[in-house]
């Protein structure tokens, strides 16, 4: 159709236009090259209106000569070397031996001394490796990504705490609850005015006793919460034979089965968006949303079963 272009012909037509440009520039260089015996070549490039320098570049006729290397000169406000080991010593020296160098800077500034600047001793400490902690560090091993498998209920359980929303603005209720990673079944709960160890470590044994428990058999994982990693948990479940474990710091996702079971609670339809008017009420929307989970919810982790079945 006519006023379409042919993408042939605009290939043919950006090939022509080199071609030309490079038909030119040969016979701007031939001009020249004819021109050279007769006005040099500062003229002929003249007449063909092409940079000299252009020229040369394009019709280099020796290598580029290498850059000489330039010695550095020393400064000529540097210290000698006797200057600088009477530094050293008087760094090194038992009056100052343990004091940094702007310490010692000014020390030596009050008494009409004047060595050297701070950045030159640091510069002739740290030349002698001089300059580093000399404290004992204690050095932390990487931790492993705890791995949660459980073939058999009660066997693996893991717990969290989360914030509901209380009848004013930065007022909290806090539901305690355990979950076994089987079964995805919600073992125990509890919902209090406050975040306790007390209050957690009275709902882990009471959920343990109820759960009929045998010792070394349970393992509980929990994230670094004040509440979890608190010594009357640590003490209690050391006592019940319970193996304690912990996520790795800042990392949510080594607790997954409590984060994706709050998820679940706070996007029912019935969670109360504006927060809870009481305590009371919050126990009671808990209370129904546990029966709702343990028995009527059809867990996608668990081939569709609820936590019960």
């Amino acid at each position: 159709p006519r006023g379409e272009r042919d993408p042939g012909n605009t290939r043919g037509s950006a090939g022509s236009e080199l071609d030309q440009q490079q038909r030119r520039t040969a016979v701007i260089d031939e001009t020249i090259l004819e021109l050279t015996p007769l006005v040099g070549v500062t003229a002929a490039c003249q007449a063909v209106g092409r940079p000299r320098s252009s020229h040369y570049r394009q019709h280099r006729k020796s290598p580029k000569p290498a850059t000489p290397v330039k010695a550095r000169k020393p400064q000529p406000r540097a210290l000698s070397a006797a200057e600088q080991a009477e530094v050293l010593r008087v760094l090194h020296s038992e009056r100052f031996v343990d004091m940094a160098p702007a310490e010692i800077h000014a020390i030596l500034l009050d008494e009409g001394v004047y060595l050297c600047s701070v950045s030159t001793m640091y510069r002739l400490l740290r030349a002698r490796g001089e300059v580093r902690e000399r404290r004992s560090l204690a050095t932390h091993p990487a931790r492993k990504k705890p791995e949660l498998i459980a073939e058999t209920p009660n066997q693996v359980w893991s717990w969290d705490i989360t914030k509901l929303h209380g009848p004013a603005k930065w007022s909290y209720f806090y539901l305690y609850c355990i979950i076994d990673i089987y079964s995805r079944y919600i073992v125990g709960w509890m919902v209090a005015g406050c975040e306790s160890a007390v209050l957690a470590e009275k709902l882990l044994a009471d959920t343990i006793d109820k759960q009929q428990v045998d010792r070394d058999r349970l393992t509980i994982h929990a994230d670094n919460g004040s509440s979890m990693a608190s010594k009357p948990v640590a003490f209690l479940l050391a006592d019940l034979g319970v193996t304690k474990s912990h996520s790795r710091p800042h990392t949510s996702n080594d607790n997954p089965y409590s984060e994706a079971h709050f998820k679940t609670l706070k996007y029912r339809p019935e969670f109360p968006a504006s927060g809870f008017a009481e305590l009371g009420a919050a126990r009671d929307w808990a209370r129904q949303f546990v029966h709702w989970y343990n028995h009527d919810h059809r867990h996608s982790g668990i081939r569709y079963v609820s936590p019960a079945q």
